[in-house]
Formats: structure tokens, sequence, C-alpha cells
């Protein structure tokens, strides 16, 4: 017989297995000699007051051997011979929809600008060491996408888009440690995601699908107001209808959209810095001891959200234990994102810090029509490399130095490899979105005691929270409703914020594919 029992214990309780089973057989009103073993199936840590507690799901197993743990595990046909489909962009929405095709019986082709995720990592190194961006494998394009080499975090609000059991099931059979079924707030790590990743391609070639790495799409080919396929840079052609899973970096493809008059609309997005502190100060601060996080603990999250000026204010993708790094696309920009390892171990701590824009917030940008947000998101990013000395040297400020409005004379260490240069950000960020900063950073400062603090680094920008435009799209069919065959998804498309939530948007797009190939074929 087995039982799920949920029960609340400190954590040197939950780091002992031998006291979890005596918990549970007491819950159960068994002997502990009852009790065959026990499983853990969900973890979450309640640091809301001065005791810290973990909350368990435990499932025991009463005079009754273990079951293996319930994975799903999808047995992928060989589809070398099926109705073909074209995926631009190798990120999690165009890697889940490839895998959701061939489990539809669809052979997909992936075309990714970047490289793939091995060999886009010494491009990552040179942004950090020698501040050089290649414009097609960074730290946004790529086999993996942006998550590969900024993040790993797979906790996501999307639960009505799709099945995120199903996705983190994928990520497992795929390499991942089982732990990610089990955490409130799943994280791969950077150090271990790029092999899972490998192994989804290597999943998909053995299917008989394709991927074609250092190959840039230029133009649809579209006749009579239907997708018949891509052109890339080299002039070579691809036939098939098209998921469109470019990423939210992907800025031609949306002059390219808009030259063809393909209806695109502007979109709100947020606007920020990346904020560091030292990472056993959030720990302080969050555990509410002085001693830090303990043994026992992990190291600590935080978020939060504000009202600052009739907008939003928020925390996005904090990185516990983690590094910031260079996020540019292209020449002439500065970007700022986070990343952590599987053992969120280093010294800092780092957030976005974010405040919501709008179209109609900015004016000067109106004539852009929908690429309004799209051109201030690039005049912003080049602003900050000139600040920085037109390197990758990222403009920096103190945190409470930011809010009393000064320029910092010296700056604390920070994990950013480039470097950092003191720059009075709160003179040149645009003042919508440095008041609302200043004037949230007081409010949280309030909530979390030392939070507010010269320890703090900004450093800037923080800008590709998401995509500034969106790709229409029919509710229905998934379908671009001019344009029959194009499938716009995922975070450059506007539909999906994460990982997770553009992997559900990645299979739903698939579905919604297989289902058009399906009518066709019936049609004919």
């Amino acid at each position: 017989m087995q039982k799920d029992i949920d029960i609340r214990v400190s954590p040197k309780q939950a780091a002992d297995n031998n006291i979890l089973k005596q918990l549970f057989a007491k819950n159960v009103n068994a002997s502990v000699n009852d009790i065959s073993s026990i499983r853990i199936i969900r973890r979450s840590i309640d640091a809301r007051r001065h005791n810290i507690y973990i909350n368990l799901r435990i499932r025991g197993y009463i005079n009754e051997i273990e079951a293996e743990p319930n994975l799903v595990s999808i047995d992928y046909p060989n589809v070398e011979n099926a109705p073909r489909a074209i995926i631009v962009g190798a990120g999690p929405a165009g890697l889940f929809a490839a895998l959701r095709l061939i489990e539809l019986g669809i052979c997909p082709i992936i075309i990714e600008r970047g490289k793939n995720v091995r060999d886009r990592k010494k491009d990552t190194a040179e942004i950090n060491r020698k501040h050089i961006v290649n414009p097609e494998s960074n730290y946004c394009f790529g086999e993996g996408g942006a998550g590969a080499y900024s993040d790993g975090k797979l906790y996501t609000r999307s639960q009505k888009r799709g099945n995120v059991v199903k996705i983190l099931n994928v990520f497992c059979q795929h390499g991942a440690d089982t732990s990610i079924l089990v955490d409130a707030h799943p994280h791969i790590g950077t150090d271990k995601l790029p092999r899972i990743i490998e192994r989804m391609r290597e999943q998909i070639i053995a299917s008989g699908g394709e991927v074609c790495f250092e190959t840039r799409m230029d133009k649809l080919i579209i006749e009579n107001n239907e997708v018949k396929g891509i052109e890339t840079g080299d002039g070579k052609r691809f036939s098939g209808k098209v998921i469109l899973a470019t990423g939210h970096s992907a800025r031609d493809v949306y002059y390219m959209l808009h030259n063809h008059n393909i209806k695109i609309e502007a979109k709100g997005l947020a606007v920020g810095f990346r904020i560091e502190h030292p990472s056993h100060l959030i720990d302080q601060i969050q555990y509410h001891n002085i001693e830090g996080r303990g043994k026992y603990l992990p190291a600590a999250e935080y978020s939060f959200v504000e009202q600052a000026g009739g907008r939003g204010v928020y925390s996005f993708c904090m990185c516990p234990g983690g590094i910031i790094v260079p996020a540019a696309s292209g020449v002439e920009q500065l970007v700022v994102n986070g990343m952590s390892p599987s053992n969120r171990g280093s010294k800092w701590s780092n957030s976005g810090v974010v405040v919501e824009i709008h179209p109609e917030d900015f004016p000067e940008y109106a004539k852009y029509n929908e690429l309004a947000l799209l051109k201030f998101q690039e005049d912003l990013e080049k602003q900050a490399w000139i600040e920085g000395g037109m390197t990758q040297v990222a403009p920096a400020q103190r945190m409470y130095d930011f809010v009393k409005g000064r320029k910092s004379n010296s700056l604390p260490t920070t994990s950013y490899v480039p470097g950092v240069k003191s720059s009075p950000m709160h003179e040149w960020m645009p003042q919508f979105i440095t008041v609302r900063l200043q004037e949230a950073f007081k409010k949280v400062g309030q909530k979390m005691k030392g939070y507010l603090t010269n320890e703090a680094i900004l450093l800037g920008v923080e800008s590709r929270t998401s995509s500034p435009v969106r790709i229409i799209r029919d509710r229905e069919t998934l379908q671009h409703p001019e344009i029959k065959g194009l499938y716009p998804c995922g975070e450059g498309a506007g539909y999906a914020g994460g990982i997770v939530s553009a992997a559900m948007d990645g299979e739903r797009c698939a579905e919604a594919l297989a289902v058009s190939i399906k009518n066709q074929n019936t049609i004919l």
C-alpha cells in the first residue's frame, strides 16, 4: 500500500531521510518497520516568518516495494519519410515543437542562425574576454536559445497554456535530474542544460529530422497569401509550413515582416537594470537570520511587485548564487542578463528589476508605429553601450546612490566579467523609468530590511525581458490570420515568457500545424 501525506518540517529534518520516515509512520499510524521506503514528490520553502519551514508531500510505501518514478517516457517514431515542416529557431519553443511534431508523425527541419550549444559557448566567452559580439552566435542566438547560457529556471505561472508536467518530463527523459518534478521552483542550471539540449537534438536527428546550424532565414516564400517555405542567407530554399520561433532578440525578423506588410503589432515590455547583492545579504534578509542560510537551506530567492506612478515595477529572473552576463546580440549594444549554475554557489545574487512600459509612454517613438518600442529598446541599449565606454563594460551605480540621485564614487566587486564603470544612470535612463524605480526601491527597502543598500550595485540595461512586438495569430488555428501556413511561436512572437511557457507554446503550434496537414491531406 502507498499513501501521500503533507507535512511541514524544519530544514534540518527535511535533509534527514530517517526522520522523515519516522514522521511519515507517525502520520499514518504505522510502524517504522512497515515503511519500505519514502519519496518526496513535492517540496517548497516557507520563509515568510522567522522560523523557516519546508513543506513536503511525501509518498510512503507500506509493506510494498517502491515503484519507479512515474515519468512520462515518449517513444519517438522515425519520421524520415513523413510530411515536413520548417521550424525557424532552436530555442525551447523550436526544440519542443520539433519533438512534438515527431510524436505526431511529421518530420521537423530546424533552421538555426547560430551555432550548436557547445560551439556557441566559445563565442560567449569572447564577449566576456575580448568584448567581441558575434551577431549570429551569442547569449541570445544559437542552439538552446537565450535560456541555454542564461539560467535554466523552469518556473512558470502559465499553467493554463499547456502541460507543464509533460514539459518537465521531457527534460528528464533527456537527462535532467528528476528533482525538477519535485521542487516548487525547478531549476536545471547553465552547467547542465547544454548537454540536455544536445540530447534533444540527437533525438530529433535519430528520428529523421534535420537541424541546420549557422543558417539564417532571410525571407519567407509566400504565394497567394500562403507560406510555401523559407529562403536562407546563402540562397537555399526549404519547403513547408513554418513555425516561426526566432526568440525575442531577432530584430531582423521583425523588420523583415514589417517591410513585407505582414501584420505585427507593438506590445508592452519592461525595462530597467540588473541588481546584484552579496548572496549572504539576501540569505540574511529572506531567512531572517544573521547567520544566513546555514547548512540546510539553498541560496535565497526573492520576488516583488510594486506600483509606482501607475505602473508595475517588479523583479524578474532572480538568480540566487548566480552571475551577471553580457547579453548583447549585435554591435553597439549593452544588455545584461542573469544566470546561475545548478549549485547556485557564487557569492552574489542578482535579479532584473524592471518597469512596465507601453508604446504610449514614449510618444516620440510613435512615428515608428508597430516598431515603436523596438526602436526605443535599440536606442536605450546603444546609450548604455556609450555610457560604458563603447565596449561591453557595463555602466553601473550603487543602489542607494541611484535612489538619492548621485553618481557613485566607487563600485563594489561584481560577478560581471567584462567589468563595470561608474555612471549616473539616474540621469540618462528615461525619467519615466528612473523615478518609478527609485520609488519602488524605497518601498521594497521598507519591507525587506537591508535590501536598499549601497552594498548592492545596479548594472544597465535589462531590456530583453520580452519581445517589444507581437506577431499576430488566430486564437484557434495559431496561424497568422492573413498568411496561411505561418505559425508565430514562443517569446519572439509575443506568446511566452520563459523556458517552460515557450516550450508549451512550441507544442501547441506543432499540434495546430499537424491538424492543418491532416485536414489538407483529407481534402486531397
